[in-house]
């Protein structure tokens, strides 16, 4: 069976010489290997206390990369402990969708407004004819 980690656990190892990462439910103490990542310990340091998945995919590491991976599980984290985050939408995403979202509001009530005048329009023209 194994090793269940909490995420709290994964959280508390942040630093160079206690770096522990989740990448796809997998825990990993990556110590010793801080000196020797291509991209420097910066960029893993920046990782710990998160899931960082989405960033090591956006990296598009190696097969060899992955291969060495294997080395450094502890273990796996316990997924009722990882907190639930929401998806990092950028700025100029926001805005967009946040235009998209009004033009649809103002569609709905200009809509709301169409119809009962359309349906008096009918009813008078109905009505118009109806009576000649």
């Amino acid at each position: 069976m194994a090793n269940l980690i909490s995420f709290h656990d994964v959280a508390k190892h942040k630093c160079k010489n206690d770096c522990w990462i989740l990448i796809h439910g997998k825990v990993y103490d990556i110590s010793t290997f801080m000196d020797e990542h291509p991209g420097g310990d910066n960029v893993l340091l920046a990782v710990t206390g998160k899931d960082a998945s989405i960033d090591f995919e956006d990296v598009n590491h190696s097969k060899d990369a992955r291969e060495l991976m294997k080395k450094y599980c502890i273990g796996d984290v316990d997924q009722s402990t990882v907190p639930v985050t929401q998806q990092y939408i950028p700025p100029w995403e926001k805005e967009s969708t946040a235009a998209e979202t009004t033009k649809e509001e103002s569609g709905k009530k200009l809509l709301i407004y169409l119809i009962p005048l359309l349906i008096l329009g009918v009813a008078f023209a109905l009505r118009f004819y109806n009576n000649k």
